[in-house]
């Protein structure tokens, strides 16, 4: 039959929620990562019943989560693979709404060049400190109360292609702290390209007891063409932005804004909010808690807990989804929290389907590209179909 119109597709990104490496991990310097199949084993096994049943355990091996069958399945699912050259979360966000970025971003593995952090002195009239890759809540436990005496800004990158400004918000106020965002964006135009200058607000009295706020803010650049986020917009849609999609599209295509205070719960909450409004288009969330709190931190007991918190809070979701619209669960990259280092890991993405009107028990394949979630939606919610597209598969 043909794929019917719906009125609505929710996407939920739990960033960083890979399900095994793909084929070329190794150029990127991953061996043997699996972000939730190794956070499933460190734990001794996962109970996570909601996601069982839409097909988590038939993607990848994960302790706990047995695969389904079409007869015992609620929900449908296959992978995704990464077509960019990157696995950062600007490439992932925009290849799955089809902008694919063929030449990765750079990465400053020694920090930021000496003219870029001379230039952003000048211009904000303080001195810069650390200027290294680093773990934000590490750092700030290592500089902070050398910020609090001097004023001196925590500058900071990672692998994923950012700026980073931590500063204490009784030393900065936080206009300061937008500003040099701000400023370190042209900078970085001009002489150090990044994806994304993030402002890291922090508050506490010492080491140990420093504690980052939720007044955290994303400068991102815009994508590099339009993407599905724009047609929808184009055509009438309504595209409701949770968490920090906004920012990652900077603005582009987005309707309706709602922030969170980077807890996951806090986005969940916010989601289950949009599902009972009356809209009619894409709500596109993220869970960013994943990524930041656990797997960059590398604190796979946390990770566990956060899929645990998640599952627990998915028949809400369920619940509160009108008869004819569809629930897609994915990733934006993986960050094994089993695995050395802090950075992302390079892995295929999980799809994982929910509809009161889909077919059940539907595995969709491996997909080529996260491109194929914006085909899908296209499709779903414009009527476009294209061979990209796994609609056809969800319905009869």
């Amino acid at each position: 039959m043909p794929v019917p119109l719906v009125s609505r597709v929710t996407v939920i990104v739990l960033d960083s929620a890979g399900v095994g490496e793909m084929p070329d991990a190794a150029s990127f310097g991953d061996f043997d990562v699996n972000t939730i199949g190794h956070v499933a084993k460190h734990a001794g096994g996962l109970d996570l019943p909601n996601m069982q049943s839409m097909g988590l355990g038939n993607l990848t091996h994960v302790e706990g989560v047995p695969p389904v069958t079409q007869d015992t399945a609620k929900g449908s699912w296959g992978k995704a693979a990464e077509e960019s050259m990157g696995k950062d979360t600007l490439t992932g966000h925009w290849e799955m709404m089809g902008a694919v970025v063929e030449k990765p971003f750079p990465s400053y593995p020694n920090g930021f060049p000496a003219e870029a952090i001379a230039e952003f002195e000048k211009r904000t009239g303080r001195k810069v400190q650390c200027n290294k890759p680093a773990s934000g809540t590490v750092i700030i436990d290592e500089f902070g109360e050398h910020h609090m005496k001097t004023g001196d800004w925590i500058v900071y990158t990672s692998n994923d292609p950012v700026f980073q400004i931590a500063a204490h918000e009784d030393v900065v106020s936080i206009d300061e702290l937008y500003a040099a965002c701000e400023t370190a964006m042209e900078i970085c135009k001009e002489i150090c390209p990044v994806g994304r200058v993030i402002a890291r607000p922090f508050i506490g009295t010492g080491k140990g007891k420093f504690t980052r706020t939720s007044r955290r803010h994303d400068y991102a650049v815009k994508p590099h063409k339009p993407t599905l986020l724009n047609k929808l917009k184009d055509h009438g849609k309504d595209v409701v932005a949770v968490g920090k999609i906004n920012d990652i599209f900077s603005g582009e295509g987005v309707t309706s804004t709602r922030g969170t205070n980077e807890h996951n719960l806090d986005g969940m909450e916010k989601t289950e909010v949009a599902l009972k409004e009356d809209t009619n288009g894409l709500i596109f969330v993220n869970l960013v808690d994943f990524d930041s709190a656990f797997g960059h931190r590398r604190d796979p007991e946390g990770y566990a807990k956060a899929l645990k918190e998640f599952d627990d809070f998915l028949p809400r979701i369920f619940a509160a989804m009108k008869d004819d619209e569809v629930l897609l669960l994915t990733a934006d990259h993986g960050c094994d929290p089993t695995y050395k280092g802090t950075d992302h890991t390079r892995e295929y993405i999980p799809l994982l389907m929910y509809g009161k009107q889909i077919k059940t028990g539907q595995d969709v394949g491996i997909r080529a590209s996260f491109t194929h979630i914006a085909a899908t939606i296209d499709h779903l919610l414009l009527g476009n179909a294209s061979e990209d597209s796994f609609a056809p598969a969800l319905f009869d």
